[in-house]
């Protein structure tokens, strides 16, 4: 047997539900922003809000990460938006959709997946290269300036983690960039041959990057 009330935060409602049973206590939980109170059939109305009252504390925290955990079921993956859906055993990406396990899993699942990505990406650029360069050694992380940065002395190619976000294209430019870099260490016109060379359209995504 059920009866349902409201609760309100932050000029929202919320629904309570009140599921009577058998039980010999009473529970009270926060689940996919509804209050859920589970309690005996003698339990009175005068209990059972109090019992409210008295945890408000914590009920605002989990409607509060309840309502995060809501913006967060979508991630931007190479241009295109994929919906988050959890609660699948296995982590695999279908009509743009993610299901997975937990956030934890996605994201461990997801680090490999780019950096499979970013990785190919280079390998495949390095390969067409008619000039004589070093192999590059890849590092990835979150830069706030730059998208990609050219270590010529240890040979390191830095990709910016960022460029996962956006269309594939942008991650192609910025790799032949790098790379060209071992060729021409300054941005001459010679550099930017170099570059237009692998990658014609360079100027649009450049416009494009220097404006996200």
């Amino acid at each position: 047997m059920a009866s349902v009330n409201t609760y309100i935060l932050n000029n929202k409602e919320y629904p309570i539900e009140i599921i009577r049973k058998n039980n010999k206590n009473t529970y009270l939980r926060v689940k996919e922003g509804k209050i859920i109170v589970t309690t005996n059939y003698l339990t009175s109305s005068f209990t059972i809000n109090k019992l409210i009252k008295d945890n408000t504390s914590f009920i605002n925290k989990a409607l509060l990460k309840d309502n995060q955990k809501k913006e967060d079921t979508s991630f931007k993956l190479f241009g295109i938006t994929y919906d988050i859906v959890y609660g699948f055993p296995n982590t695999e990406i279908e009509d743009n959709k993610i299901y997975t396990k937990d956030e934890k899993t996605l994201n461990k699942y997801l680090s490999k997946y780019i950096t499979n990505i970013y990785k190919e990406r280079l390998d495949h650029y390095y390969n067409i290269f008619e000039e004589q360069i070093p192999i590059p050694n890849l590092k990835i992380r979150k830069m706030t300036s730059r998208w990609g940065v050219c270590n010529i002395k240890n040979h390191n190619v830095t990709l910016n983690s960022e460029l996962s976000k956006y269309n594939i294209e942008c991650l192609n430019y910025v790799i032949v960039h790098e790379l060209s870099h071992f060729i021409h260490p300054n941005h001459s016109k010679n550099f930017w041959l170099q570059v237009s060379k692998y990658y014609p359209n360079y100027k649009e995504i450049r416009k494009y990057l220097k404006n996200t």
